[in-house]
């Protein structure tokens, strides 16, 4: 760790390395050098993305667009240049390693402490896509090709049944058929994005509260961080990520599904500062949201279960059955959803011109 740091422009020397954050994908350290400033240290998950420098470029493209239309340094990340000047290093174990500004006087939240902290993240994502819809989307890399290409999960959680590395299959009866039921409606907003039909914008595709900072004093938005899968997608993608995280009355992986359930209140706080603050979408994009909402959760669902079927090799995992919760929660969330989908689109509705 102190051969990688060294190879980073950081300000003084540093004096303390500890694991930081609770990511599933890549090792996230904070460092404090002896001049007491502090730096996010990360090392990228090779596993979970095959392109690792055409990442790095979204990401330094990305940046530097956002920081050129906010004073505030706060407002965007910031990465750390190598001694060479570029903007990752890789090791002689063929890791990449990158460093970022630490946001200071931030905090960052696994679920919302307050409808308003909600809405502020809403605002956060917002204002994200807003910012960014004059950034040329055509030079982003796919970081994960088909991240959100519902038909291709579902291509890919065939094969993982078939092969059934891990020997599990059997015992996931209920949750395999609840997933295939729902596979036609599931491929619509993909099938949406082929046709022109919902037009393709630069978005950030992992729109989960703990993606956003807050100032810690006024509980504002701050920056979006995590820009790992930034790249071309679809409104509803962004939006339906954030309500099925944060709409949802119960943690990730709570095991008690009794608890689980979908707030409306959270969805129709999280619509009123999501929709305002991307401004100009389009009446189909507006329409398209709930179902946006809808088909994150069951994708979600449906790579968890995948993941839990080849072995659990993507996600980090506490327990041998961490993914199959992880799961449940999801596929729980959907079923609550379906007996609250006239409300969610009259919510929806009220939006357009």
């Amino acid at each position: 760790m102190e051969q990688v740091l060294k190879q980073f422009a950081l300000e003084g020397t540093p004096a303390s390395c500890a694991p930081y954050g609770e990511g599933h994908i890549n090792l996230t350290f904070l460092v404090v050098t002896n001049t007491n400033r502090r730096y996010i240290l990360q090392r990228l998950s090779r596993r979970a993305f095959a392109d690792i420098p055409g990442l790095m470029g979204n990401v330094k493209s990305v940046t530097e667009f956002l920081a050129g239309q906010d004073p505030d340094p706060r407002s965007c990340l910031h990465l750390i240049p190598t001694l060479d000047g570029g903007c990752f290093f890789r090791d002689t174990d063929g890791e990449y390693w990158r460093v970022y500004d630490f946001v200071e006087d931030s905090i960052c939240l696994q679920t919302p402490e307050t409808r308003e902290d909600f809405y502020q993240s809403a605002v956060a994502f917002g204002h994200f896509q807003r910012q960014l819809r004059d950034f040329p989307a055509e030079t982003l890399c796919e970081t994960i090709p088909d991240f959100h290409n519902t038909p291709d999960r579902f291509r890919k959680f065939r094969l993982a049944m078939e092969a059934d590395a891990a020997g599990r299959l059997a015992s996931v009866g209920p949750e395999v058929r609840f997933l295939l039921d729902r596979e036609e409606e599931a491929g619509t907003l993909q099938r949406m994005r082929e046709s022109g039909e919902l037009p393709l914008r630069v978005t950030h595709n992992d729109t989960k509260l703990n993606n956003v900072m807050l100032d810690a004093a006024a509980r504002t938005a701050l920056c979006v961080i995590d820009l790992d899968t930034v790249m071309p997608g679809l409104v509803a993608y962004d939006f339906g990520d954030s309500v099925r995280f944060g709409a949802s009355t119960a943690a990730e992986d709570e095991k008690d599904l009794s608890k689980v359930t979908f707030d409306l209140g959270l969805y129709e706080t999280y619509a009123n500062g999501f929709i305002p603050a991307c401004g100009g979408l389009t009446a189909a994009e507006i329409e398209s949201l709930p179902l946006g909402a809808k088909t994150m959760t069951l994708e979600n669902g449906l790579r968890f279960l995948t993941d839990y079927l080849d072995g659990d090799h993507y996600y980090h995992i506490a327990y041998p059955q961490h993914n199959l919760d992880r799961c449940r929660t999801q596929l729980k969330l959907v079923a609550d959803m379906e007996e609250k989908w006239s409300r969610m689109q009259e919510i929806i509705r009220g939006f357009l011109p």
